[in-house]
């Protein structure tokens, strides 16, 4: 067997784990759902897509992957309306809780807004810059 790096894998390349480790787990736990969530947010006038929120779903969890909306959107109640109903998804698929991560950089105020609690905090380079990551029960 060889092993090797690479900074660029293909989108084959990941396949092969993702479609084994969904293999496993159908045999380890009869069933398993992974079920991708969107919510974006779209310009009316050049009908683009300009922010949004992208994650999943599996096993009763919510994960949040990534969240984006442009400077301009913020502070609107928008970033807020997108979680809420990205969480309600969540709970109608069967959720009961949520996770995430976010750079201390980033928005991690808007989260405890939310109802969301860190649980854990990951120091990172450069040094002051950390991972926080972010739970909440959902429902």
């Amino acid at each position: 067997m060889e092993v090797f790096l690479t900074d660029s894998p293909t989108p084959d390349d990941v396949k092969v784990l993702s479609d084994g480790l969904f293999e496993f787990n159908v045999k380890a736990l009869g069933a398993f759902d992974r079920t991708p969530l969107g919510l974006f947010v779209r310009d009316e006038v050049t009908n683009q897509i300009v922010g949004g929120l992208a994650g999943a779903t599996s096993l009763g969890v919510l994960f949040v992957d990534w969240f984006y909306l442009p400077e301009s959107m913020r502070g609107s109640g928008l970033g807020s309306r997108l979680l809420q109903q990205a969480e309600e998804e969540a709970v109608r698929r069967g959720c009961r809780t949520g996770v995430l991560f976010t750079l201390s950089v980033q928005a991690p105020g808007f989260y405890v807004k939310q109802g969301w609690t860190q649980f854990g905090d990951i120091p990172s380079i450069p040094d002051g810059l950390s991972r926080r990551y972010f739970t909440k029960e959902l429902g």
